[in-house]
């Protein structure tokens, strides 16, 4: 386990910080249900910035998580890269900023902004609802390969 990393959001946007690092798939807790298998390691940029007297920060996040396909219940190793524009708002601003810009997301502008919990939030939105595989490339079940077999040979088997 290592230290979590926080910023005040607002100076590191102004001041035009940048934070990157990796994180492993498995610290990101929230996301556990969806995982097939909690393996895997994310890379992360965190960039500050100020732009048309507004505060922003620039989300980017790379690599691969591995989730369950919801059609035949196995594996799906799912792309991860995410480039996201947050424009930083105190929390009485928030609403307005809904109605204004369609195409950019706000979050609150915290002294003490939990990085990995921005990361696993935007993570979790650009997962698919249910993820699945390409048509034709889920692999069989067993299940299926059982329902082949008609029932009635079975008891045709038995009145022998």
């Amino acid at each position: 386990m290592f230290a979590r990393p926080f910023i005040d959001s607002v100076d590191f946007a102004r001041n035009g910080r940048e934070m990157r690092g990796e994180i492993a798939v498995s610290e990101l807790s929230r996301l556990a249900d969806m995982l097939a298998r909690s393996e895997g390691s994310l890379i992360y940029i965190v960039r500050g910035y100020h732009e048309d007297d507004r505060d922003m920060l620039e989300l980017s996040l790379q690599g691969a998580c591995f989730l369950r396909c919801q059609r035949c219940l196995g594996e799906l190793e799912y792309p991860v890269d995410i480039v996201s524009r947050l424009r930083l708002l105190p929390a009485d601003r928030l609403d307005e900023a809904e109605e204004d810009d369609d195409e950019m997301d706000a979050i609150e502008a915290e002294t003490r902004l939990d990085v990995l919990a921005l990361i696993e939030e935007e993570l979790l939105l650009d997962l698919p609802f249910a993820p699945m595989h390409q048509e034709g490339e889920c692999a069989p079940t067993t299940r299926d390969s059982q329902q082949k077999a008609s029932p009635f040979a079975v008891l045709a088997g038995l009145k022998k």
